[in-house]
């Protein structure tokens, strides 16, 4: 991904929310990136806390506590927050005003996903308004919006990404014109981060899922089973029935976030088997999770199964540590950033 970024001539900012580990991001910043994103303010703190030293976090502030927390660290490392209101934005300001800072922003612009982010038809108004509070500095502008056209979730990864892209690099450039100085253009996600890259104007994209992949991102093309590196090894507790095993994972073990059988990737299941692809994991209570089984699939209680998760990032956040498997080695990480006490 770094490799790439650098032949398009954009900066890499990948998004930490995915792995949450203060180590992979040193790595991601080793092999070219420029920073890391944070959807949240603890997790910006730890990553600072262990020597990352520009981080965006790409979610809007409004919090009394947030803010102020957000400016103790700016003190301490390049901080970009995001915002996308007015009142918010004022929030940020009035803060940094009483604390004597100037704080770095990119305004949030919603560009078919219909969640954080200003409306496209107000943005400039609203980018006028920020740029006049004298605590605040507008860097830019930035969104997410995944694999997405015409409101609905698709495969056509290059088109969506070109016309993310395309969209928030005219708004950039109409923003210029007004004299609103919008310095980085900022999009994109693992499926059409690269895509958005090509045109010309985006200065930076945050894929995050890339370090690991997972199902949803075979199921779109991005990756190959083989390049999924995050696997939950599970237990065979029960086999009730020649049609189904029970292993020890649930929904306390998987994200249930991205659901089976929906349009347009049409998930079998809530992951990959790795040893049993025809294998499903279709059901699943809180410590429970059953597998629908063909009549050739012979596991036993004891057995252990590799499951690919069809979310990693949401996964991953379940647990408090994970095991890094290198050369025949198990290294225990604790995910630091998921809101765990150092």
């Amino acid at each position: 991904m770094a490799a790439r970024a650098k032949a398009l001539n954009v900066q890499l900012r990948p998004h930490a929310k995915t792995h949450k580990l203060p180590s992979l991001a040193a790595e991601q910043i080793a092999a070219g990136a420029v920073g890391i994103t944070t959807a949240k303010v603890s997790e910006a703190e730890v990553m600072a806390r262990h020597g990352i030293g520009d981080i965006f976090i790409a979610y809007p502030l409004v919090t009394r506590s947030k803010i102020e927390r957000a400016i103790k660290l700016s003190r301490q490392i390049r901080l970009i927050v995001g915002t996308d209101s007015y009142e918010g934005a004022l929030r940020l300001s009035e803060a940094a005003e009483q604390q004597g800072v100037v704080l770095e922003v990119r305004l949030e612009i919603d560009t078919g996903l219909k969640r954080t982010g200003v409306l496209r038809e107000h943005a400039q108004e609203l980018a006028s308004l920020i740029h006049k509070l004298s605590h605040l500095r507008l860097q830019g502008i930035f969104t997410f919006r995944g694999p997405l056209l015409d409101g609905r979730s698709t495969l056509e990864l290059e088109r969506a990404g070109i016309e993310e892209g395309t969209w928030m690099v005219q708004l950039a450039d109409e923003m210029r014109a007004l004299g609103i100085p919008v310095a980085d253009v900022s999009v994109g996600s693992t499926p059409t981060g690269l895509y958005a890259a090509t045109v010309k104007g985006v200065t930076e994209i945050r894929p995050g899922t890339y370090i690991f992949n997972d199902a949803m991102q075979t199921k779109l093309g991005v990756s190959t089973w083989e390049d999924c590196a995050g696997s939950i090894l599970a237990t065979v507790i029960s086999r009730p029935s020649p049609d189904y095993a029970v292993i020890d994972g649930g929904s306390k073990t998987f994200a249930t976030d991205v659901q089976p059988n929906t349009e347009p990737l049409l998930l079998h299941g809530f992951g990959h088997v790795v040893e049993l692809p025809e294998a499903v994991l279709e059901r699943m209570t809180e410590e429970h999770g059953m597998l629908r089984l063909l009549p050739h699939h012979e596991l036993k209680v004891g057995d252990q199964i590799h499951i690919i998760p069809n979310h990693i990032c949401s996964t991953l956040n379940l647990h408090n540590k994970l095991y890094w498997a290198e050369a025949g080695r198990f290294d225990e990480r604790p995910i630091l950033a998921r809101g765990m006490l150092e």
